[in-house]
């Protein structure tokens, strides 16, 4: 696991149970929601937005449940870029329970995105660098 650079910790609160009272598989998605905006602000991608107007727009996600979440607890999103190609990049986030096992694989796909000029653009050389620490 130590490719994957950033770490969140998040509380498991009661809002986030289903009628089984396990982790609803939406809370799930915002934990992902949850690694992805921390990605964001490492990179300066939140910046670069603030900034420029132009930044990251989630295309796709997806989430493969391998075991149940309880309260109380915790999840533990640990995420990594997986790929980066010439206009999007690929996050991967894996959830852990306290106990250390994995709860939850997430994937989601993002292109660089100029939100003035509503287009994708190429990933820029020096973002393409700091991508490639995470």
């Amino acid at each position: 696991m130590e490719d994957f650079k950033l770490e969140l910790k998040l509380r498991i609160d009661w809002s986030d149970l289903d009628m089984y009272r396990h982790v609803n598989n939406l809370s799930f998605m915002r934990f992902m929601q949850s690694g992805r905006v921390n990605l964001w602000e490492a990179t300066g991608l939140h910046k670069m937005y603030a900034e420029e107007y132009k930044g990251a727009m989630l295309v796709s996600t997806h989430c493969d449940f391998k075991r149940a979440l309880h309260y109380p607890g915790s999840a533990i999103i640990k995420t990594r870029i997986a790929e980066i190609g010439n206009k999007s990049f690929k996050i991967e986030h894996h959830i852990f329970d306290d106990d250390n096992q994995l709860c939850a694989i997430g994937k989601d796909v993002s292109v660089f995105y100029n939100f003035s000029e509503n287009k994708t653009l190429p990933i820029p050389e020096d973002l393409r660098e700091i991508l490639n620490r995470y």
